[in-house]
């Protein structure tokens, strides 16, 4: 089982480190990971059956129905993104279909009130690419293009109190990788600002992850949790390829400063009757904390004519200013005479970015997510599918916080379609 288990988790890691993500929900986090959590809508804080618990809860680790579970699945999402503006007539973004990981794992002692845990969660992301007209003097068709990933791997333990009550945590490693490829104007606070430039970053870095919970079961039908997520911050490493008409290109050691935001979460989770189970999710984001602004560093350009110009330090800021958010998650399970478990679900939370710094690089503007899901019952374990249905109102932005204009008068429409299928052991 071992060496099965090995086997699978380097497969994940290689899906969720190199396979990008492609639009997500509540900003760029996501609703719901695995198809049984996702066909729920994302209602995960008060129950213990899935094994996305070591990330949105791990105090469920010992209330998981049985001694071990074993789960591995896969997301696929097919985004729909759109873009308008002045110099653009309505233009769609590429669609392919981004397939992600995710691995779990967790144990309770038999003969103690302790429970352990390990999983690889792909939580966060956000990615686009246009082929549109770029802004004078970087006119003609101009590749616009994005990707941002965060990826967690998390060991987590959980302890029962007494038999009402257990807590849980988790402790590990998260990793990040950023790219922004595309006509791009200097936002400042450098001497440059204004200065158009044909932009390409890309940066990994990596970051120590924690989150901690709680369950307490308040009635033998009924089952409250919590969950707090830690802030984590990232240094990205990498270079940057900056052209700038006129001057000629050259390429830089960069960094970028980028926080993912902290979150509190509350759960409930109620047995209507012996087939029947309802949940309620209501999560808090820090995202105008998190995503006020990305501070990037470029210094020692590669062409000694940069150096001279600019010098070999240029700090740069991307303004963002999100609004923080709160999610509601709503989802209902019912098992069938077959075996077998019907689900369904909706979220809601509002957009978070503001019109004045939303452009394509990032478009996560979703709001409303409609899903459904199926489980039975095979000889090796628990096959479970789910289908999500994400969507927002058309965004318009007049005038853009981005100097330079680029990204004035426009219009963006954004949907989502997620298909994921997992297997879950449970012994």
């Amino acid at each position: 089982m071992g060496d099965a288990i090995t086997k699978r988790l380097f497969l994940v890691c290689c899906l969720v480190l190199f396979v990008a993500p492609s639009c997500f929900a509540d900003g760029v986090i996501r609703d719901g990971i695995g198809a049984v959590s996702t066909g729920r809508g994302g209602v995960n804080i008060g129950f213990a059956d899935t094994g996305q618990m070591i990330l949105e809860n791990p105090a469920a680790i010992v209330n998981m129905p049985s001694m071990r579970l074993r789960e591995f699945g896969f997301d696929l999402l097919f985004s729909d993104l759109d873009y308008t503006d002045t110099d653009n007539p309505r233009t769609s973004a590429a669609n392919n279909p981004f397939p992600m990981g995710q691995l779990s794992v967790a144990f309770k002692n038999p003969n103690s009130d302790l429970g352990i845990g390990f999983g690889i969660f792909p939580q966060a992301g956000f990615a686009s690419e246009y082929d549109i007209n770029g802004p004078v003097p970087i006119s003609g068709l101009q590749n616009y293009k994005s990707v941002g990933a965060l990826v967690r791997f998390l060991p987590a333990i959980s302890y029962r109190i007494t038999e009402r009550l257990s807590i849980g945590a988790n402790l590990g490693v998260a990793v990040n990788h950023m790219e922004l490829e595309g006509p791009y104007f200097l936002q400042g606070p450098n001497p440059f600002v204004g200065t158009p430039t044909r932009f390409d970053f890309q940066g990994t870095g990596a970051s120590l992850s924690w989150a901690a919970g709680l369950q307490y079961l308040l009635t033998p039908r009924t089952t409250i949790g919590a969950n707090y997520q830690s802030q984590t911050n990232f240094n990205l490493n990498g270079n940057t390829f900056v052209e700038i008409p006129g001057l000629g290109s050259s390429r830089f050691d960069s960094e970028l400063d980028i926080s993912w935001p902290q979150s509190l979460g509350l759960g409930l989770k109620h047995q209507l009757n012996p087939i029947t189970r309802v949940g309620v999710d209501v999560v808090w984001f820090d995202w105008s904390r998190a995503f006020d602004q990305f501070d990037m560093t470029l210094q020692d350009p590669e062409n000694p004519v940069f150096a001279a110009v600019i010098g070999n330090r240029l700090e740069e800021q991307f303004p963002l200013r999100w609004r923080d958010t709160i999610s509601v998650k709503l989802g209902v399970e019912r098992d069938l005479t077959s075996g077998s478990v019907l689900r369904a679900g909706y979220v809601y939370h509002r957009n978070p970015i503001p019109e004045e710094t939303l452009t394509p690089f990032i478009q996560t503007t979703l709001e409303h997510a409609f899903s459904f899901g199926y489980g039975w019952q095979t000889p090796t374990g628990e096959i479970d599918l789910a289908y999500q249905y994400s969507f927002s109102d058309e965004q318009s932005v007049g005038t853009s916080d981005f100097v330079g204009g680029d990204f004035d008068n426009a219009t963006h429409n954004t949907r989502a379609h997620w298909l994921s299928i997992s297997h879950i052991s449970r012994f």
